[in-house]
């Protein structure tokens, strides 16, 4: 389903139709609906859910995007903000064929984001580098409590930048530290942020390990097991991607939008832990 222009090193996608009527399974589309009517009149009702969530859907609604590192549950028919039922097609970006999250995932139209949707291409690329994809190919990119697994997250928003259309948008959510097992720690400062850029950190970082050691709350992160346990997993980040590098609230995640260029258009805090951006990047480019 993908040809590879040798001139540019570009993957340029054949994006399939949708699925024919005589195969969707219209019981199941009943029971789906039901059952995400009901979850989300419980979110409603409990306040765990982006109040502004009409606003980001009308940006992305039968639109082409690119989700780095998911499937992710707040896009879901039953997450916090339901974005997915109502894309036109998501291509996905994950740093590994096998991580600790979605297990193993080959390259190739084997992204499987909703029911009703077909697979999007699965590229296997660092969220820093996306290489292959071409400049301007995407509506639109989301990302779920990704960035701050990143190291250098001022280059992997100008990657992002780089693969969407001018004044096209950029949706991030990241956790609110203050609500995680991040909450003895302090927000990273955007001049260590561009730090980290200048001096071309990449992965295999761990500028913040001893911090994280000190200050992470193992009582709110029973999957960690014991300290020595984590320390350990720590150690392996490469491999595993599960240390959060840059420690956000509202203040500094619109620092480091603006600072790469692009506009927040709206922040919203929602529970249970979630800093919902929509962002917009320019119209013109360099």
């Amino acid at each position: 389903m993908n040809h590879q222009n040798e001139s540019q090193n570009e993957i340029v996608l054949i994006r399939p139709g949708k699925w024919p009527q005589n195969m969707v399974n219209i019981h199941g589309q009943v029971l789906g609906l039901a059952t995400h009517s009901a979850i989300q009149v419980a979110r409603r009702v409990l306040g765990r859910y982006v109040a502004s969530q009409k606003e980001f859907r009308v940006q992305v609604e039968e639109k082409i995007g690119l989700e780095i590192g998911g499937p992710s549950a707040a896009f879901r028919d039953t997450g916090e903000l339901p974005l997915y039922r109502y894309l036109a097609c998501l291509d996905n970006c994950v740093f590994s064929g096998e991580t600790i999250w979605e297990g193993k995932r080959a390259e190739g139209h084997t992204f499987s984001y909703h029911p009703r949707k077909p697979n999007g291409f699965n590229f296997i690329r660092e969220g820093t580098d996306l290489a292959g994809i071409g400049n301007q190919q995407y509506d639109f990119i989301l990302s779920s409590h990704n960035l701050e697994h990143i190291s250098n997250p001022v280059r992997a928003l100008k990657e992002w930048i780089r693969v969407v259309k001018p004044g096209g948008v950029i949706i991030v959510l990241l956790p609110d530290y203050r609500r995680t097992f991040d909450h003895q720690r302090r927000p990273t400062s955007i001049e260590h942020m561009l730090r980290d850029y200048e001096l071309r950190r990449d992965e295999r970082d761990l500028t913040h390990l001893e911090e994280i050691l000190e200050l992470h709350d193992l009582s709110r992160d029973p999957a960690a097991g014991t300290a020595e346990n984590f320390r350990q997993r720590s150690l392996r980040n490469f491999e595993n991607r599960c240390l959060h590098h840059h420690v956000f609230d509202e203040r500094n995640s619109r620092e480091l939008f603006e600072a790469v260029g692009l506009t927040v258009e709206l922040l919203e805090l929602a529970k249970p832990h979630h800093i919902a951006v929509l962002t917009r990047c320019p119209s013109v480019r360099a």
